[in-house]
């Protein structure tokens, strides 16, 4: 449950804007946003740009270009690509006249279908949200992004080597007065796959910041609950990569890639 005095959205309408609440800051900066934060409002503008029943959106690739600042955000959205069976969106988000992050949205045809798929790697995460235990998230801010999800962990923790699985609810609207859509719940959650499944000491002044995300989904998720099944895989120069198969509770939805920087003073 909310306490009383926490913000009810991540971000606010501000005219044409957003601006973002408490619970858009990321866990380090006071003065930047989790990168959950702007991938779900990017997702948000590339579905409700000029949308269409007979599209679905399969692909969202994020570019986190400077950190976000917890600042009025503004957006600007386009089509770059039209047609009848695959589109290409951008979306833009901006502080002021400097563009922080962009994203590219892949949209597809839709077209009921009786496809027949191999079961092998698309079972059901077990055990479900009830089954595993609350996730914590060490933190300098007071209150951050991770306050706005529930975050259930069935395999690893925060800082602790090795691959990670948790379940992950966002509790309160993107957009004050809007439901979060599916895919705004997917975008929120898949930035957090680094963080579940890092191989690195946090306490030892490790950094591994991914500068960009990418989600894909072959169905929407059904229900509340995303599931990230999240591994990291470093390189010996100073790259990395972190991927993770996503799920509901019904089973198998997508997989998100993030590229990551990692660094130590």
């Amino acid at each position: 449950m909310m306490e009383r005095d926490e913000p009810d959205a991540i971000f606010h309408r501000d005219g044409d804007g957003f601006v973002p609440t408490a619970f858009a800051r990321g866990p380090w900066d006071p003065n930047a946003q989790h990168g959950g934060a702007p991938s779900a409002l990017l997702a948000r503008a590339i579905e409700a740009h000029e949308p269409e029943p007979a599209m679905q959106v399969a692909r969202v690739t994020i570019e986190l270009l400077r950190p976000v600042p917890m600042s009025r955000l503004s957006v600007r959205t386009r089509t770059i690509r039209p047609g009848k069976k695959v589109q290409l969106i951008e979306s833009a988000l901006f502080s002021g006249d400097i563009e922080v992050a962009r994203a590219t949205g892949l949209r597809l045809r839709v077209k009921p279908l009786e496809v027949s798929a191999a079961s092998e790697g698309y079972d059901e995460i077990t055990p479900g949200p009830s089954g595993g235990e609350r996730m914590p998230f060490d933190r300098v801010m007071d209150t951050s992004f991770a306050d706005a999800m529930d975050i259930v962990a069935v395999l690893g923790a925060p800082g602790v080597a090795g691959p990670g699985t948790a379940w992950f609810r966002l509790r309160v609207p993107v957009v004050a007065g809007e439901d979060a859509t599916p895919w705004q719940r997917v975008a929120a959650a898949a930035d957090f796959g680094n963080g579940i499944s890092s191989v690195v000491d946090w306490d030892d002044g490790w950094l591994f910041i991914n500068p960009d995300l990418t989600v894909y989904l072959h169905r929407y998720p059904v229900g509340e609950w995303v599931a990230l099944a999240a591994t990291t895989l470093p390189g010996h120069l100073g790259a990395g990569l972190a991927e993770a198969a996503l799920y509901d509770e019904s089973g198998r939805i997508g997989r998100s890639v993030q590229s990551l920087l990692f660094d130590h003073p």
